[in-house]
């Protein structure tokens, strides 16, 4: 399963999109959607900064932000899968 080509339940994630003033890995319009991958930078204190300020100006758009680290993206995938399902599952419940 992959979020491109609208293989995880037919919603159409867009890679390296341009939101306010930030880049964001994957972004999903109909399920208000951002997911962030994590590599070696998020390890430094002003990336981190960076990564807070950007969460709180999307926050405040309504968008949720699911965040992975590189590790489960190249050693768990489907527990990352899992995690969005479960988003996608409760999504649909609320509206």
């Amino acid at each position: 399963m992959e979020l491109k080509g609208k293989q995880i339940y037919g919603y159409d994630f867009q890679r390296q999109k341009p939101l306010l003033n930030y880049i964001v890995d994957f972004y999903c319009n109909e399920l208000e959607l951002v997911i962030e991958l994590d590599g070696y930078s998020h390890q430094f204190e002003e990336v981190v900064i960076k990564d807070e300020n950007k969460e709180v100006e999307l926050k405040k758009l309504g968008l949720t932000i699911l965040r992975f680290d590189d590790d489960e993206v190249m050693n768990d995938m489907n527990n990352v899968f899992r995690t969005i399902e479960q988003y996608i599952i409760g999504f649909r419940n609320r509206k």
